[in-house]
């Protein structure tokens, strides 16, 4: 039996890794390292209650639930001896699309408050409902729309025509 939980927590983890890396990347503003981090925590809970996985209905989305916490948890506990840069420190690895468009929405969002992050990445990136962001936030339904009315703005005021710009390419 619990070679079978092994192989399934195992199984489940390879399909979904990927997904996982993509939002803490994301979630992060593009902090590969930080993001790795994430998903290992993420995993690593997920491994401690796998037992249990049956009375979970949707594993990914707890998953995605675990992650979204842990980042929000990181941040409240980050050290003030960190400080933002401007640019990346490592290169961005190639990959499908415009290398332009990706920086300058991942310099975006890292501009924007983590929870605001994390509401606009739940909502428009997962494609979760309002309800669904709010219960992995752990926050009011309410609390979701006006984040996000809000995080949208800033993002508006922060890029300005450019999105448009990238948009008509």
């Amino acid at each position: 039996m619990r070679q079978g939980r092994r192989d399934g927590f195992r199984e489940f983890a390879t399909g979904r890794s990927a997904h996982l890396y993509r939002s803490a990347c994301l979630l992060t503003s593009g902090d590969t390292h930080l993001a790795e981090d994430l998903v290992q925590e993420t995993l690593g809970r997920m491994y401690l209650i796998w037992g249990r996985i049956t009375r979970i209905d949707n594993p990914a989305a707890y998953a995605q639930t675990v992650l979204v916490r842990a980042f929000l948890t990181h941040q409240r506990r980050r050290s003030t001896g960190e400080r933002p840069v401007g640019e990346f420190p490592d290169p961005v690895a190639a990959a499908d699309g415009d290398p332009v468009l990706r920086l300058t929405l991942l310099q975006a969002l890292g501009r924007l408050a983590p929870k605001d992050r994390a509401v606009l990445v739940l909502r428009y990136w997962e494609d979760r409902s309002v309800e669904e962001t709010a219960d992995a936030m752990n926050v009011s339904s309410a609390a979701v729309r006006t984040r996000s009315s809000r995080a949208l703005a800033r993002l508006r005021e922060q890029l300005g025509g450019s999105i448009t710009e990238f948009a008509e390419r």
